[in-house]
C-alpha cells in the first residue's frame, strides 16, 4: 500500500468513527430548521430570509457582490463600514455564485451548512484525540443543542470560523504544524477572533520547542530531535498563522489611510472595541435597577459564572495548552468587547472546548439517560432558536 493509499484509508476510518456524531448533529440541526420554518410561517415570515438575508448576512453578501467601500452614516454620527467584515466568507460566496446558479445569499447558506458539518467533525476529532470517541460524540451533540445553535445554519461566519479553528487545533495536537498555521491564517481571514487560533498555535509551538530543548539537555548536547525537520515545520506554522488577520488589518489601514490601527477605527464606527468588560458590566448592573429585569441580570451573572467554572474545569482536567489558550481568548474577547450585547452568545459559539467537561460527564451517563437529556435540550433549543431569530434584534 502506498503512502497516499494509507492516508486515504486513514481518512475513511476517521470519517467512519465520526459518522454517528455527524448524523446526530445533522438531526439536531434539521429539528432546529423545522421549528424555525413552522414558527416563521405562523408569523408570516420567511425562515430562509431570516437565515440568509438579514443583519450581518446582508453585509457579507454586499461585500461578495460589490466589494469593499460601502458604508452607512447614521444620524448619531456613527459610520457602519463593510470593512468591519473579514473577507473569507464573502470570497466563498462569490466563488459559489460564480460556479453555479446560486445567488450570493444561497452560496452563503450552502457554505454555512457545509462548514457547520466540518466544524462538528473537527470538534469530534479534537475531543476524541484528547479523551475518547464517546466524549467526541457528546461534545458534538452539546455544540449542536446550544440555545444559539441556529446561528450555525445562518449565512454568518461562525460555522466557517469554528471549522477552521477546530481543525487547526487538531493539527496542533497531532503535530501537523504547517497545516495548523495554514488553517489559523484562514481563520484569521474569517473573524477578528482569529487571533485566538494564532495564539494557540504559537503557545503550543513555544512549549514544544522548550520540551525539545529540555529533552536534548537531558540526553546530552547531541540528543536526537523529536523528528527530522520538525523544528522547521513548527517555525513555518508559526509564521503562517498570523498572516490572514494581519494581512487584512494592514490592508484596511492602508485603504482607510489610518495606518496599522485603521481597523480599530472602523470597528469604533460600529461602537465595537475592547473595554475590559466595562460596557457588559454596566449592562448587567442596569438590570438590577428594576423588576423583573433583575431576574435577567441574575441569569446573566449565573451564565458568566458557568463559563468561568467550565474553563476552570478544563484547566483542572489538564486540557492541552492550545485549547486553553484558544478558549480563554475567545471568551475574553466576547465578554470584554463593547459590542451589542445580543451578539455575545453567538460570539461564544466557537469556544467549543468549554463543552468538553460537560461532554465527559454526559459520556459517563447511561446511553438512555444521555439520549433523553440531549433530545430534551434539542427540542428546547429548537424552540428557542425559532423564537430568537423571529425577534426584532440581530443575533
Amino acid at each position: 500500500m502506498t503512502d497516499l493509499e494509507t492516508r486515504a484509508a486513514g481518512r475513511r476510518g476517521a470519517l467512519r468513527r465520526a459518522a454517528p456524531a455527524l448524523l446526530g448533529y445533522a438531526a439536531v440541526r434539521a429539528l432546529g430548521l423545522l421549528a424555525l420554518a413552522l414558527w416563521s410561517a405562523a408569523r408570516g415570515k420567511s425562515a430562509y430570509t431570516l437565515l440568509t438575508a438579514r443583519w450581518d448576512s446582508l453585509w457579507y453578501t454586499g461585500v461578495a457582490e460589490l466589494g469593499y467601500g460601502y458604508e452607512v452614516r447614521l444620524p448619531d454620527g456613527d459610520v457602519h463600514s463593510n470593512l468591519a467584515f473579514f473577507p473569507l466568507l464573502p470570497w466563498l460566496e462569490r466563488l459559489g455564485a460564480a460556479l453555479g446558479p446560486l445567488s450570493y445569499a444561497d452560496a452563503g447558506f450552502v457554505v454555512s451548512l457545509l462548514a457547520s458539518l466540518a466544524a462538528a467533525w473537527g470538534i469530534f476529532a479534537v475531543a476524541e484525540h484528547v479523551y475518547d470517541r464517546r466524549v467526541g460524540l457528546c461534545a458534538v451533540l452539546l455544540w449542536a443543542v446550544l440555545p444559539v445553535g441556529v446561528v450555525q445554519s445562518m449565512a454568518y461566519s461562525e460555522s466557517l470560523f469554528t471549522a477552521l479553528a477546530a481543525w487547526s487545533l487538531y493539527a496542533v495536537l497531532t503535530g501537523r504544524w504547517v497545516t495548523a498555521g495554514t488553517l489559523a491564517a484562514l481563520a484569521g481571514l474569517t473573524r477578528p477572533v482569529g487571533l485566538a487560533v494564532t495564539a494557540a498555535v504559537w503557545a503550543a509551538a513555544v512549549v514544544a520547542f522548550a520540551r525539545d530543548r529540555s529533552r536534548a539537555g537531558a540526553d546530552g548536547a547531541h540528543g536526537p530531535p523529536s523528528a527530522p525537520g520538525e523544528g522547521a515545520r513548527r517555525v513555518l506554522g508559526m509564521l503562517l498563522a498570523p498572516l490572514g488577520a494581519a494581512g487584512y488589518v494592514l490592508w484596511v489601514g492602508h485603504r482607510t489611510g489610518d495606518g496599522p490601527l485603521g481597523y480599530l477605527d472602523v470597528q469604533a464606527g460600529w461602537r465595537n472595541g475592547f473595554d475590559g468588560g466595562a460596557a457588559f458590566a454596566r449592562f448587567v448592573a442596569e438590570k438590577f435597577t428594576s423588576f423583573p429585569a433583575a431576574l435577567a441580570g441574575a441569569a446573566l451573572v449565573v451564565g458568566v459564572a458557568l463559563l468561568v467554572r467550565l474553563y476552570v474545569a478544563g484547566v483542572r482536567q489538564r486540557q492541552p495548552l492550545a485549547l486553553l489558550v484558544y478558549t480563554g481568548i475567545v471568551v475574553l474577547l466576547a465578554l470584554c468587547a463593547s459590542s451589542y450585547f445580543g451578539s455575545k452568545p453567538r460570539l461564544l459559539l466557537p469556544a467549543f472546548p468549554l463543552l468538553l467537561p460537560l461532554a465527559r460527564a454526559l459520556a459517563r451517563a447511561r446511553t438512555s439517560r444521555a439520549a433523553a437529556v440531549v433530545c430534551g435540550v434539542a427540542v428546547a433549543a429548537a424552540v428557542y432558536g425559532a423564537f430568537w431569530l423571529n425577534g426584532s434584534g440581530p443575533p
